[in-house]
């Protein structure tokens, strides 16, 4: 049986290079709001340009298509190949969609715009969390929130501004927006220049302790454990982003107001647990954070369906903190399992979240239609029981403890 290298204890020698964590951070912020702004501007292309609905779905695939399936290859080239300056072209690539989209007159070339888009954030993720877990002075899991949370501010911010700027002044005030793209671009000359350095001092340095040995049939069980765990905590999270406001205002009668500002509540929540999961799984091990996170939401979730107004909006602030604090554990808990293929494990894993959850977003609209919005939350409110499965994941520290 062939085997995998697991990697060694990490160790402190470096310290957490802050400067840089923020950097990928805020540039994360900036090519998230950009890309989110897409589907913020459905509403206005579906009128200015007289689209059907399988057009403007058409411009998702376009996005997803390339910023979800792109992922896992170039994290795999740049794995084999660093590039450090690899990541001011995801953002120039971004630039030139937001263009085509500010400018174009037909509805090609709003395609060809949103599909840029997708390559500049498909170039974007798989090197920045490269970036961010060598910055991170071995606290992967704080480099990973510290990355991640300026993503969700990003999603959060994009639909705003489209709000405030967009939809007022029309498809030309787009290009406001390369500004962004212009800063991220600087900002991300600066990472790659840190990066190539890092690069040349590493190769100076003695080789490390022999990793530990995991058998690849206990890698392969563990990932396919992680992906099925990301899709049960995305589906969950995207029926509360994408439908939540509508839940409230049916259920409850509030104002769309009101709903908004409960779905802030949620989304503020589960920015916090982003945060507080990568510290917390650097403390007590990610393998436990992915049993707490996933497994623990399960009450919360199973009594949300049958809560009155007021516990409603306390429960989903629980849910979202405590379930998102999963994703920075395990992307940390996949890199460690398949050490030297970070780059492929950021891409598989930001790409297959974002991909499921643009599906399921897309499925769970169909079955809200037939058979009822509250339907949606009392079926999704069982996903968090294939946290179960986390018996399945290794106790590296265990593991490595055995081993010395």
């Amino acid at each position: 049986m062939t085997d995998i290298a697991a990697p060694a204890p990490r160790t402190n020698a470096n310290a957490t290079v802050f400067g840089v964590l923020f950097a990928v951070s805020g540039c994360h912020l900036l090519n998230d709001m950009m890309q989110s702004l897409l589907a913020a501007l459905y509403p206005m292309l579906k009128a200015d340009y007289g689209l059907a609905f399988w057009q403007v779905g058409l411009l998702t695939f376009a996005f997803q298509v390339t910023a979800s399936l792109l992922q896992p290859v170039i994290g795999l080239y740049t794995d084999k190949r660093p590039m450090p300056y690899s990541l001011p072209f995801g953002s120039a690539s971004t630039l030139f969609g937001l263009l085509l989209l500010a400018t174009s007159s037909t509805y090609p070339l709003l395609v060809l715009g949103a599909s840029f888009i997708g390559i500049g954030s498909a170039i974007f993720h798989p090197e920045s969390s490269r970036i961010a877990r060598l910055a991170s002075g071995g606290r992967y899991g704080l480099a990973q929130s510290v990355f991640q949370v300026g993503g969700n501010f990003g999603t959060a911010i994009g639909p705003l501004l489209a709000a405030f700027i967009v939809v007022p002044r029309g498809q030309g005030s787009v290009a406001w927006f390369t500004v962004a793209a212009l800063l991220s671009m600087v900002i991300l000359y600066q990472v790659g220049a840190w990066y190539s350095r890092y690069r040349a001092n590493a190769a100076k340095r003695p080789a490390g302790a022999e990793p530990m040995r995991l058998p690849r049939n206990t890698v392969t069980v563990a990932l396919v454990v992680l992906a099925l765990l990301t899709f049960s905590k995305n589906i969950y999270m995207v029926s509360l982003s994408s439908y939540y406001t509508f839940y409230v205002i049916e259920k409850f009668g509030v104002s769309v107001q009101h709903s908004q500002v409960m779905l802030f509540i949620f989304l503020g929540a589960a920015a916090a647990g982003t945060i507080l999961g990568g510290p917390i799984g650097d403390r007590f091990g990610a393998r436990t954070v992915i049993w707490f996170s996933i497994l623990g939401s399960l009450p919360f979730t199973l009594m949300m369906p049958y809560a009155d107004l007021f516990w409603t909006q306390v429960l989903s602030a629980v849910i979202g903190l405590v379930l998102a604090s999963a994703f920075p554990a395990i992307v940390v808990f996949a890199q460690e399992l398949v050490p030297g293929r970070v780059g492929l494990i950021a891409g598989i894993f930001f790409g297959f979240a974002f991909g499921i959850a643009g599906i399921a977003a897309a499925v769970l609209g169909v079955v809200a239609d037939a058979k009822g919005i509250e339907f949606v939350y009392a079926v999704c409110s069982y996903l968090p029981l294939l946290g179960l499965l986390t018996i399945f994941l290794p106790n590296m520290r265990r593991m490595r403890g055995a081993a010395h």
